[in-house]
């Protein structure tokens, strides 16, 4: 996930920030209800997205398939998929969510990419993945149908990885397909990878679309998918996210 802050922070934004960041870290909340609050720092643009992600996943209720997450970075997303699937559809162990990602940053940029971004950007905490992949396993055993391995993270670049996965997998159906690559490359070239297992109503969701910071992204969709054919939506919390239904 990719956090913009439009036109800059104040140095006001930025301290009120920290402030929260450090009261959150060091709370005196007991261990055994600090999750049970964590609603006293959600900012209202993580809640944004988390209502976003809720508006994703009840449009694809009654469609076949798979989600992908292209770009899962810490991996709240893919926290989110698996509880708002155990919410809504418990027992629906056939709707696997799979995460892609290097984990190292941007293996590689483009000149399309603009010169904002460079290789290695986005990279995340050594280790991460195994912490992930523990936080993970704690939403899955906190489901239905608990023995049964659900969630699943791809570490490599996914323009090697995704390719290699649906090979494997020849069965896959995409319910829902979340890019959020940034860039032009990875972007594009699973756009194209995932196009024959899509269906009528699955969803294909973007993060950084008509963004100046990231145009990559764009000129990806333009070239795959063109900007005509469908009916771009975007999230009326957020100026970035959006969206198109397959039809």
């Amino acid at each position: 996930m990719t956090i913009h802050v439009l036109g800059g922070s104040t140095s006001e934004e930025k301290a009120n920030k920290t402030h929260l960041v450090q009261t959150l870290r060091y709370n005196t909340i007991p261990d055994g209800e600090l999750l049970d609050n964590l609603g006293l720092f959600l900012t209202r643009q993580t809640l944004s997205r988390i209502n976003f992600m809720q508006e994703l996943y009840g449009k694809i209720l009654h469609t076949h398939g798979s989600i992908m997450e292209f770009g899962v970075r810490w991996g709240q997303n893919l926290a989110l998929f698996s509880a708002l699937r155990g919410m809504h559809e418990p027992f629906n162990y056939n709707r696997q969510i799979i995460g892609f990602d290097t984990f190292s940053g941007f293996p590689s940029v483009d000149e399309k990419d603009g010169a904002q971004v460079k290789t290695g950007d986005y990279a995340v905490s050594e280790n991460w993945k195994q912490t992930l992949e523990t936080i993970l396993s704690f939403h899955e055993q906190n489901s239905p149908i608990a023995h049964k391995k659900k969630v699943h993270l791809v570490e490599g670049d996914a323009t090697q990885t995704l390719p290699d996965y649906l090979n494997r997998h020849p069965e896959t159906m995409i319910a829902l397909a979340y890019f959020d690559f940034d860039i032009y490359q990875p972007t594009k070239v699973c756009l194209e990878a995932i196009l024959p297992h899509l269906t009528k109503g699955s969803i294909i969701a973007f993060d950084e679309l008509n963004c100046e910071a990231f145009p990559g992204e764009t000129l990806a969709v333009k070239e795959v998918l063109g900007l005509s054919r469908y009916a771009i939506k975007r999230s009326v919390h957020s100026p970035l996210t959006s969206y198109i239904v397959i039809d």
